[in-house]
């Protein structure tokens, strides 16, 4: 999948192909998988944001290979980039409103 976005100046910017990252609505709901297989982006990503290191990514998951774990964090990224999520206000004291 090679994604293209709109800079701030109106220019296209690419970022490198992935080919790694599929898309299928007969696998995990359609949810963005590594190559096809039942391993979510969400599940990478969230594994490394836990502290996981790759080389524990890959004990719990020796299907997967390092570049399976960098595309899913460039994805990650790229699509945060692409959707603005509404976060949740934060009032006096880090109280949230």
């Amino acid at each position: 999948m090679e994604v293209e976005r709109l800079d701030s100046n109106k220019k296209q910017a690419t970022v490198r192909e992935l080919t790694r990252i599929t898309l299928d609505p007969e696998v995990m709901g359609g949810k963005p998988c590594i190559r096809g297989m039942r391993v979510t982006v969400g599940t990478v990503v969230g594994l490394v944001a836990s502290g996981y290191s790759a080389e524990d990514i890959l004990r719990l998951y020796p299907y997967l290979e390092e570049e399976d774990i960098r595309e899913a964090l460039a994805y990650a990224a790229w699509r945060v980039e692409e959707i603005e999520a509404p976060m949740a206000r934060q009032g006096k004291a880090g109280d949230r409103a």
